[in-house]
């Protein structure tokens, strides 16, 4: 009934007294930033023209005013400001002015959303958790109330990914190594759980090791994204990404992970040149270590909590759109946060990446992206960007405590990213 009362809504727009826009501004006076978001994917998700104001006050949104939008706005807590046709055309005016760096983006399609984790499906008989910790992927969707499918490595190895515009990776341990929780967590329930299930899969789809597993699923993402697809890590799963590619046809795992030794020379086979991002990076060889190589800028990293920030880099948006867009925010200072990869040592990432945010002091990337033929990527260091240092079994955050949180804001800028018109980079 709410569909059938939206494209009523639509369909008399312009039976409406008087011509108007909707903003939804971007920029300290917006009450909710991350539902804004949410509000952007819904109105082009009902086939409504929208745009985004790249730079123009954080990077607002705007679409024809319609009373039905005004009131979810209104529903979901979200700042608007309705303007008359004069004042949008002179913002998109000075928009265009080519000494100003803004620029308009049109927002064509809602894209479909896919988030690599374990399903429900994956559960003990003591209904404990596959995995005892939250995303913060999930969560700010689930907020900012954008739809997207679950799915895991058979729906990635029975080649549904091309079903998706846009793919998120979980912290995920590419490796085949379960997180390399051994040390602390072998004899708990979930780990257990873990290992049984993905054995279970591997053996599934004619794997006698878990880490083949992950290097089928691995390869079947970067096809989909060599094909067109943006695809979206964070935490663990940039850098076990990068890895598990390097180390492809290469044992890299010891005994407890998956019953025999690692090929001692691993180290000097790797394959750099496979990879998304790194490049010369070293493995961490012990594995009992809660690390998987140096790339993740953890051993000797010095930066107290209260310092712990990373600033965002400004990109222009008429002659840069896609690093526009993906740091659009209210602020260019962001709280770093932590996990069990943090942050990425500059020295082992590409030449042809780039850096979006950057803890310049530290040495170190938090936020990097790059193209692959016709698809992205982007790479997040860190867990949550609202909780500095989140552990295993710890509670979800509360998004309602943090509706206008800078780092949160980055996530759903990827996630907007793919329904923009991309225009090709100006020579």
């Amino acid at each position: 009934m709410r569909q059938i009362i939206l494209v009523l809504a639509l369909i008399f727009v312009g039976l409406q007294v008087k011509a108007a826009y909707m903003i939804l501004p971007m920029d300290e006076d917006q009450s909710n930033h991350l539902k804004a978001y949410g509000i952007s994917y819904w109105v082009i998700e009902n086939g409504a023209e929208s745009w985004w104001l790249l730079n123009y006050r954080g990077g607002s949104f705007a679409f024809r005013h319609n009373r039905l939008f005004e009131s979810e706005c209104k529903i979901r807590g979200v700042s608007f400001e309705i303007i008359p046709d004069a004042a949008y055309n002179k913002i998109l005016n000075d928009i265009g002015n080519p000494e100003v760096n803004m620029d308009a983006v049109k927002l064509e399609r809602a894209p479909k959303i896919a988030v690599y984790t374990p399903t429900d499906d994956f559960q003990t008989q003591t209904g404990d958790r596959f995995q005892p910790w939250d995303d913060a992927v999930t969560l700010v969707l689930t907020y900012a109330e954008i739809p997207y499918d679950m799915i895991y490595d058979d729906e990635v190895l029975e080649d549904k990914l091309t079903e998706y515009d846009w793919l998120h990776l979980h912290h995920e341990d590419f490796t085949g190594q379960f997180g390399k929780f051994y040390r602390s967590f072998h004899n708990q329930a979930w780990y257990r759980n873990n290992v049984k299930q993905l054995e279970t899969i591997a053996a599934r789809h004619g794997f006698q090791k878990v880490s083949q597993l992950k290097l089928a699923v691995v390869k079947k993402i970067q096809e989909y994204v060599v094909g067109g697809g943006f695809m979206f890590a964070m935490c663990s799963a940039t850098d076990t990404y990068d890895i598990a590619l390097a180390a492809q046809g290469l044992d890299i795992c010891d005994k407890m992970y998956d019953g025999d030794g690692p090929d001692p020379n691993a180290q000097s086979k790797l394959k750099f040149d496979q990879c998304f991002a790194f490049k010369n990076f070293d493995l961490v060889k012990n594995p009992f270590e809660y690390e998987y190589s140096s790339i993740d800028h953890y051993r000797g990293r010095n930066v107290p909590a209260p310092q712990d920030y990373f600033t965002l880099f400004d990109f222009s948006a008429k002659w840069d759109p896609v690093p526009s867009m993906l740091t659009q925010c209210h602020t260019r200072t962001v709280k770093g946060f932590m996990g069990q990869t943090t942050a990425f040592r500059k020295q082992y990432i590409k030449s042809n990446v780039l850096v979006l945010g950057e803890n310049k002091p530290a040495d170190e990337a938090r936020y990097i992206h790059g193209t692959l033929a016709d698809g992205f990527w982007t790479f997040y260091g860190g867990h949550d960007p609202e909780d500095y240092r989140h552990f295993v079994n710890d509670p979800e955050t509360d998004l309602n405590l943090h509706p206008n949180s800078p780092g949160y804001r980055l996530i759903l800028n990827n996630v907007l990213f793919p329904a923009a018109k991309k225009k090709k980079r100006k020579t």
